[in-house]
């Protein structure tokens, strides 16, 4: 049975919007001697009061969102463009490794979230930077802040990546053009930057998650048919493909007339492979971490939940790893089903080998398309939450500020995705860095110093086991980042294809 812990506490809400009705115990509320008693006990040796036989409480914030609500936003930041990029990893790990792995991640990001949510129990806090303050004081607020703002960036890059490089092609295809023009309006530059102006922005000022609900909620739609689709596209898709030397005729008329010069795939391209394991594996384990990171989120999504527990917030992120889960393995299995051995590093490129006119790949393109734009806006949330907490921590909500750190943000992000190689790269080197802190290394280590000793004793197994979940995830850094390096040094590619 745990101890009984500490009285009503005070903490911000996300984007350092703090309530006007403070009623914690002792803490006044005018003015600015409760701007100075809010940030001493959020950052002071006091910040978490002891009282018998009371846990903690959040009075300054009362959550508003429902459960089923709050499934969307998390089951949203996890999905994006990584499922996009899991076909290629089944490529280089072969199907039973990749199950594997994919079940291991699953599992590993399911238990970093409980020790966040124990943690943020005890002490009182809900926001990632404030759990790094309390275990290592200002350089672990800094590191936490960093490794999400890389991330999310990195994120968040990657899905405009896709709008940059996708959205020309669907604007040709609707057009019934056989070669790209030069008008403003093929350019992916151009076009992201005003997806990033006329939809990210607007949904991107919205001030609190529960307001992006409904985005999320339709862009899991979107994804539920990009799946359905790649399932129907194992079944019409012929194998051995054609190679697209010049475009690839449609597939009701493969077998009419003289086929297009280029090499055809062998038909023993067309067996699946069980277990691969080779260098590319390399790239496997960072792309599959960075499909679960949605740990930036959790305590975000905690702080707005209705009637909130970490019993509850919990549950919540569980079935939505595990909506994920099953999402990730079908699209993956049934799109490397389809192409085996030629899936490319983004598999929607792998499908424009086929008839650049199909109406059905049309409409998928369109569906990615849209679900990774209403992405953004939730994967830029803790970043923005980030910054306020690192500088804007003892101020009031101005609007002006929210607006800038946005506008700022996306500013940033779109000059990066205009000059980014290509996509794999942006997985690879932000994945094996701040994921594995994320998802292994941060949540491991600041439950071990946060919860007290009198509680769980160092050499507990729980203890224990965070710390094991640490070095871990200090391993998987290590050597994604050493096989990364090893690619670049030795001037292979070994991404699997370039946009």
């Amino acid at each position: 049975m745990e101890a009984p812990l500490q009285t009503e506490m005070v903490e911000p809400v996300p984007n350092g919007k703090h309530s006007e009705g403070l009623h914690s115990a002792g803490i006044p509320t005018a003015g600015s001697e409760r701007a100075h008693s809010l940030r001493s006990h959020l950052e002071g040796k006091g910040f978490v009061h002891k009282s018998p036989g009371k846990e903690p409480h959040f009075t300054d914030f009362e959550g508003k969102t429902s459960f089923g609500m709050s499934v969307f936003n998390p089951s949203n930041a996890i999905m994006g463009s990584g499922i996009l990029g899991l076909a290629f990893a089944m490529v280089n790990t072969g199907i039973i490794l990749f199950l594997f792995l994919l079940t291991a991640v699953a599992l590993l990001s399911s238990y970093s979230i409980h020790l966040l949510l124990k943690s943020s129990g005890v002490v009182g806090i809900r926001a990632y930077e404030q759990l790094g303050y309390h275990a290592f004081g200002t350089p672990g607020k800094l590191a936490a802040a960093l490794a999400i703002t890389l991330q999310n960036i990195g994120a968040m890059s990657s899905y405009l990546y896709i709008i940059k490089s996708e959205l020309p092609l669907v604007i040709q295809t609707f057009l019934n053009l056989e070669e790209k023009t030069s008008d403003w309006y093929m350019d992916g530059n151009y076009l992201v930057i005003l997806v990033s102006v006329t939809i990210i922005l607007p949904l991107a000022l919205m001030w609190q998650l529960r307001y992006l609900g409904y985005s999320s909620g339709f862009s899991l739609t979107c994804m539920v048919f990009f799946l359905v689709a790649v399932i129907y596209k194992k079944f019409q898709v012929p194998c051995p493909l054609l190679s697209n030397s010049a475009n690839i005729t449609s597939n009701s008329s493969l077998g009419e007339g003289t086929p297009p010069l280029g090499e055809t795939f062998s038909s023993d391209s067309c067996t699946p492979n069980y277990f691969t394991l080779n260098i590319q594996t390399a790239y496997t384990i960072p792309i599959m971490a960075f499909a679960f990171v949605c740990h930036p989120e959790v305590l975000p999504i905690y702080t707005e939940l209705k009637d909130p527990s970490k019993r509850k917030m919990q549950h919540i992120s569980n079935l939505s790893i595990a909506v994920m889960y099953v999402m990730y393995f079908l699209a993956t299995l049934f799109g490397y089903l389809t192409f085996y051995d030629h899936v490319e590093s983004e598999l929607l490129h792998t499908y424009s080998q086929g008839d650049p006119f199909d109406v059905l790949i049309l409409c998928v393109h369109v569906a990615v398309l849209t679900a990774v734009t209403l992405t953004v806006p939730i994967v830029l949330f803790p970043v923005r939450c980030a910054i306020q907490q690192m500088l804007f921590l003892d101020r009031e909500f101005s609007w002006l500020r929210h607006v800038v750190i946005a506008v700022g943000l996306l500013t940033c992000i779109n000059l990066l995705v205009i000059f980014a190689p290509n996509i794999l790269g942006i997985f690879g080197i932000i994945s094996a860095t701040s994921a594995p802190c994320l998802i292994f290394i941060f949540p491991a280590i600041f439950y071990f110093c946060i919860v007290p000793t009198k509680r769980e004793p160092a050499k507990s197994t729980p203890k224990i086991l965070a710390l094991c979940f640490a070095v871990l995830g200090f391993l998987m850094m290590t050597m994604s980042l050493s096989f990364i390096i090893i690619d670049w040094v030795s001037g292979t590619s070994r991404s699997g294809g370039s946009h």
